[in-house]
């Protein structure tokens, strides 16, 4: 079981707006001792949308859906659930009240159109959303929630906290790295294929730094993370192989 991300909306693929959803929700998962396993950016396409939560469905991840659940005509992501689930939409009572709730303190009618927004796939259990009241929503492990930040959020949050804080720190990995100078990510390779055989469990990272000025200056971000069990030996003998292959090194933090 790992988790997912998944941020819809044609405004992200335009360019029009920059996604900010990938980088909050690293940070969301970090702090529980999670990490992200895949994200996946897609458009305002119903068609597409059903094709990969039906993909996403048929697999075991826990899943975050960014976008694309209001009221307007561009907004297909419960259509898109409850097709790809198999289930007709109908409007949540419970949804219903919330909405009323809101349209009540700011003042405002409420409309067929706003009701829009109640109209859950069947079986669906809502997200609360701290801002507006206007809910989200889960099927499963599919969690789907406003496109908004300061909504989508802390309705992470709240689902994190609410339904999986029992993954909390499971499979904690660690990582150390440093800064390998005078070498090239070729002559490393067999050393980095020899730390994986040797320590199972444990993944090399490399991170090349290009500086056009210098063309052939050689500057390479890399280091180990797996179990902690297991990084402190796996690091040294990093660190003791980079040494041997005439490498210059300082930590990084």
């Amino acid at each position: 079981m790992a988790f997912g991300l998944i941020v819809i909306g044609d405004e992200i693929l335009s360019g029009k707006r920059q996604d900010k959803h990938f980088a909050k929700v690293v940070e969301l998962l970090a702090a529980r001792g999670q990490k992200l396993a895949w994200v996946r950016y897609l458009g305002d396409e119903q068609a597409r949308l059903v094709e990969h939560l039906r993909q996403t469905r048929a697999g075991e991840d826990i899943v975050f859906s960014c976008g694309g659940i209001g009221a307007t005509p561009d907004d297909h992501t419960r259509q898109a659930a409850a097709e790809a689930w198999g289930v007709a939409l109908a409007l949540d009572l419970q949804a219903r009240d919330l909405i009323a709730q809101h349209m009540q303190e700011i003042g405002q009618p409420l409309t067929p159109e706003r009701l829009r927004m109640g109209e859950l796939p069947a079986g669906a259990a809502l997200i609360p959303n701290p801002y507006n009241r206007i809910p989200g929503f889960s099927l499963g492990r599919h969690h789907f929630v406003p496109g908004f930040p300061v909504m989508a959020w802390p309705m992470i949050e709240w689902v994190l906290d609410s339904q999986y804080r029992h993954l909390f720190g499971a499979g904690r990995e660690a990582e150390l790295g440093l800064l390998v100078s005078g070498l090239n990510e070729g002559t490393l390779t067999p050393l980095f294929d020899a730390l994986e055989r040797e320590f199972q469990g444990v993944r090399i990272w490399s991170l090349p730094r290009i500086d056009p000025a210098q063309r052939f200056h050689y500057e390479i971000d890399l280091g180990v993370r797996g179990p902690a069990d297991r990084l402190e030996a796996a690091f040294a003998r990093l660190r003791a192989g980079v040494l041997a292959l005439g490498g210059e090194l300082s930590d990084q933090a």
